[in-house]
């Protein structure tokens, strides 16, 4: 049996292999989860099939066994060798290939930018133009949309000593980009800084400082470690110096787990 559907998760794109990593595990990640999705659903179709075993194995289990594969892959928006659009296009033919009568796109972006809102758009409709009626395309929202992406940084901060707090994002120049981190750090207790525009790290850093605050926890809102959370990290020490009297604990990005394999197939279903 074919799978119906073919995934593809967007992101920016880098020259740092991290970041490539991590979207790797990522989307096996997402077909073993799948796969283990499919698998009970033919169980229930089909009752002569053994139900599978609760051990921690048991996705993997059915991925390697009763699944028919679900066709998982990954593009960039920038830094690759070929625009987006003919990602798009040889990624749909290996599906059609699959058997696959429509694709599901992902944008693994956290902010309402100009990427999310303009760019991956058009390249989508470039790629649907080229590809016809051979295949459906479904562009998907942001992940940095899913209301569940605060219980998920709840945890995140959860990790992080502070008094104060601060959740810092890359920030875009669209009109109105900034309102969805606002919005997420209220939700967390926190203030929001940028790493691209106003307000920045240093300004929030020296604001709470000046209000008294004696620890102060640091989340970078991004999904992987790359060379921004390396400039982020040296900044912090030159900020510290700055700031001596106050303690900065910087916390990791949301990173590749099974959190974010369900904000991924929240956003898919």
């Amino acid at each position: 049996m074919s799978p119906s559907s073919a995934y593809l998760l967007i992101s920016h794109g880098s020259h740092d292999l991290r970041p490539q990593r991590a979207m790797e595990q990522l989307a096996e990640l997402l077909r073993i989860r799948l796969a283990s999705q499919e698998a009970r659903a033919r169980q229930t179709i089909s009752p002569n099939i053994s139900p599978q075993s609760n051990s921690g194995d048991s996705d993997l289990l059915t991925a390697n066994g009763l699944s028919s594969q679900p066709l998982v892959g990954t593009a960039t928006l920038e830094l690759a060798d070929i625009p987006l659009h003919e990602q798009i296009v040889r990624f749909a033919q290996l599906a059609k290939g699959a058997g696959c009568k429509e694709m599901k796109l992902l944008p693994l972006f956290l902010l309402r930018g100009v990427h999310v809102m303009e760019d991956i758009p058009w390249q989508v409709s470039l790629a649907q133009e080229n590809l016809g009626n051979e295949m459906v395309i479904h562009l998907l929202p942001h992940v940095g949309a899913n209301p569940a992406l605060v219980r998920l940084l709840t945890n995140q901060w959860a990790k992080l000593e502070g008094d104060a707090k601060i959740l810092l994002s890359h920030g875009t120049s669209r009109p109105g980009g900034q309102e969805e981190t606002g919005a997420v750090a209220n939700q967390l207790g926190a203030v929001a800084a940028y790493w691209s525009v106003q307000p920045s790290l240093w300004e929030q850093v020296s604001i709470l400082t000046e209000s008294g605050a004696k620890k102060i926890a640091i989340l970078a809102y991004f999904l992987f470690e790359g060379g921004i959370t390396d400039a982020i990290a040296q900044m912090l020490l030159e900020i510290q110096q700055k700031f001596p009297q106050v303690q900065l604990n910087l916390g990791k990005p949301i990173g590749v787990s099974e959190a974010l394999v369900d904000l991924i197939m929240d956003g898919i279903r």
